[in-house]
């Protein structure tokens, strides 16, 4: 496939240098012509086994691709990358529980891993699918790892970025202890007095942008927020303590770094291959920080397009 892409894209440039040169009006009406029609959005909704509606965008048609945000943020975090995927797949971004207009819980234990793990396969039966890739960013990656290792079955490819296999996550902070200080913080009671649309905002740079974030903020559980940290956190092991094992995932996995992340680093991402039955794409950006689909947009939705182009689903 990889010398048919090769010879298709040399034939394409060979045209376009003919049509510059002989043609240029024939060349403007021909890349009109083969822009990508605006595909429509749709706003949905999935209800959990617990009973939490569960807000998401959806369009495009083809294979499912369920995208999932971390913290802090919202849907709209994909708006960038959705455009590059759904003309040729069905694709759905998630507001997790807690975030903007999906239920709002309220408890720690209402914001456990396997009511997370739920709410994703809520939206993959709403949508009427038996399948999916899974695709995830900070604490989305760790839905989504989780996810792979509960219904192997329903997982055609789990694209993680930012937070390892949750191996290599433990393995992280016992490695780096330091850089969790942040998420014990969090864990604390009463750390959401802390918070503010605003204040989660500030990293977006973006007006327009930073606009849309307050908004899907204030309608927000700070509280439920940090309970995804009081929930779910990993603790270091104590000593004597044996570290957790898990199945292997048998499907493609491809992980998406920002070199510049100074809280998830990038050893934690080695030996993530040891955990995969099937291929394992790393990819590094060094000048990108936590955020990569703010920092690299582009270089990000190339990636993550041709990596499922090329692993298609059966």
């Amino acid at each position: 496939m990889l010398r048919t892409l090769i010879g298709v894209s040399a034939l394409a440039i060979s045209m376009a240098a003919c049509s510059t040169t002989t043609d240029a009006p024939a060349a403007t009406a021909a890349a009109s012509q083969a822009a990508k029609p605006v595909v429509k959005v749709e706003d949905k909704y999935a209800t959990s086994e617990d009973g939490t509606k569960i807000h998401y965008v959806a369009s495009g048609k083809g294979p499912l691709v369920v995208m999932v945000h971390g913290f802090p943020d919202y849907s709209g975090t994909w708006d960038h990358l959705t455009p590059k995927l759904n003309d040729a797949y069905r694709v759905v971004a998630m507001d997790t529980r807690g975030y903007n207009l999906s239920g709002q819980p309220v408890g720690v234990d209402n914001y456990r891993m396997p009511k997370l793990v739920a709410d994703i396969h809520a939206v993959i039966k709403a949508e009427g699918a038996t399948k999916a890739t899974v695709l995830g960013h900070d604490w989305g990656a760790a839905q989504v790892w989780h996810y792979a290792l509960a219904h192997p079955e329903t997982v055609e490819r789990v694209i993680a970025m930012s937070v390892p296999h949750p191996a290599m996550f433990l393995n992280q902070i016992m490695k780096s202890p330091d850089n969790s200080t942040y998420a014990r913080n969090f864990q604390k009671e009463g750390s959401e007095a802390n918070l503010t649309a605003e204040g989660l905002a500030r990293s977006v740079r973006d007006p327009a942008e930073k606009a849309k974030y307050v908004e899907a903020f204030s309608r927000s559980s700070f509280a439920g927020m940090m309970n995804y940290y009081r929930a779910n956190y990993p603790a270091p092991l104590k000593p004597g303590e044996t570290a957790p094992t898990y199945p292997k995932i048998n499907v493609p996995v491809l992980v998406v770094h920002g070199m510049k992340d100074t809280a998830l680093l990038s050893f934690a991402h080695n030996d993530t291959w040891d955990q995969i039955g099937k291929d394992t794409t790393i990819v590094m950006i060094p000048d990108s920080g936590h955020w990569i689909q703010r920092d690299a947009p582009d270089l990000l939705a190339a990636q993550v397009r041709s990596w499922l182009d090329i692993h298609p689903t059966k």
